[in-house]
């Protein structure tokens, strides 16, 4: 697994339960700050169009699944403890929410958008504090907790790189690289947040916004209301108008379950779901069902499923390609067809792939093959969504 998604936010907004939505995963879910302790792992899902319905055969995943024609290509999820104000400082459980945020590709930052928690994550009614509140101070702790990274010992750095003629990128590079952070978005974001081009005149004020376009470059994120069941629809536009994600992880959870159940036919993304044997549902069932269908005409969905399927595509700007050994019958050596859905960044290159597949298989590169209409492709050829490809090596 190559992608991992930070599922942030302060305490009990939802986040645990759009995680186990998104993933069916068992977490402990409660009403009271701090349910999650412990940084909680899985796997979901993201939909792409396999190639296999051209083909006319079955396709055999060695990961995910696929139905119909969909496929389902996994992505990691870590859902992380609750952040509070001060958090850049160890308050709350801060130190251990910032560290695993080290290892995420990009964020989703749930709020409570029914506005029922203060900052906190105390229960203070409904509508009694703005959403979007939440989103303005969870990125400013981490933008403080990254500027802090890059202040630790900077002045002297800084100072030696003017008596020598260093270069600044690479020494502030060295301060981030814990966080996947290369010396090339060091330089996109020294250009972005227009730094002054005299070291002495760098202050505190010129590395809060040096952290914040190097978290944008780095970790980008979306902003997702939860508990969309609880609110109006017009509360629902408002928050969509000013840039979030309206969803609700309870419904998403609820027809998951049910679906694993038995009790209904329902795929992540759908608006609505088949009831498959009415007898064996419960009165409460049915009417909880009933609350559940009306929603998802009224919302086009839950919405989590979108969620999803945006930042990874849109935000993080993903392509699914399948990588097979045999051009013609897109197998592998064993006849799997098409077994495996990779998730590359746009731009990536046959001879990315190559190195992903394996290290070996890069480093003797010799050709690549389009198994579509049989094209030889060099190293350089930029890859597009739902390829086919074969890598040719001389090992």
């Amino acid at each position: 697994m190559s992608l991992l998604i930070g599922v942030i936010g302060k305490p009990n907004v939802g986040k645990s339960t759009l995680f186990s939505a998104l993933t069916e995963n068992q977490v402990e879910i409660a009403n009271y700050p701090f349910t999650t302790i412990e940084s909680n792992k899985g796997v979901t899902y993201i939909r792409s169009a396999c190639p296999h319905l051209e083909l006319k055969k079955n396709c055999s995943p060695r990961t995910g699944k696929c139905n119909d024609g969909v496929r389902f290509v996994p992505v990691e999820l870590i859902d992380v403890a609750g952040l509070v104000p001060g958090a850049h400082e160890g308050k709350g459980l801060g130190n251990k929410f910032l560290d695993d945020l080290r290892r995420a590709d990009g964020f989703i930052q749930v709020i409570d958008g029914s506005g029922s928690l203060d900052r906190n994550g105390n229960f203070v009614g409904d509508g009694k504090f703005d959403p979007m509140d939440d989103a303005e101070f969870i990125h400013k702790e981490i933008v403080l907790w990254l500027a802090g990274m890059l202040s630790d010992g900077l002045i002297k750095g800084l100072r030696k790189i003017e008596s020598e003629g260093g270069k600044v990128e690479t020494f502030l590079a060295t301060k981030v690289s814990g966080l996947g952070i290369d010396e090339r978005t060091v330089s996109l974001a020294l250009k972005k947040a227009a730094v002054p081009s005299s070291l002495r005149e760098w202050n505190e004020d010129t590395v809060e916004r040096l952290a914040d376009d190097l978290l944008q470059l780095s970790k980008p994120n979306i902003v997702v209301a939860t508990k969309a069941d609880r609110m109006t629809m017009e509360e629902r536009v408002k928050l969509r108008e000013r840039g979030a994600f309206v969803v609700s992880g309870e419904y998403e959870l609820a027809l998951r379950r049910a679906a694993k159940a038995g009790l209904i036919r329902y795929y992540p993304g759908e608006t609505d779901f088949e009831i498959l044997d009415e007898k064996r549902l419960r009165p409460e069932q049915r009417k909880a069902l009933d609350s559940i269908r009306a929603f998802l005409k009224e919302n086009n969905g839950t919405g989590v499923q979108e969620t999803l399927e945006t930042i990874v595509y849109k935000v993080l700007k993903m392509i699914v390609v399948y990588p097979v050994e045999d051009e013609n019958h897109w197998i592998d050596k064993s006849g799997n067809v098409l077994p495996d859905a990779l998730l590359m960044k746009e731009g990536a290159t046959a001879l990315d792939l190559a190195f992903k597949i394996h290290t070996d298989l890069g480093q003797n590169f010799i050709r690549a093959v389009n198994g579509r209409n049989k094209r030889i492709l060099g190293k350089d050829h930029p890859l597009e969504n739902g390829d086919v490809i074969k890598i040719i090596s001389s090992h």
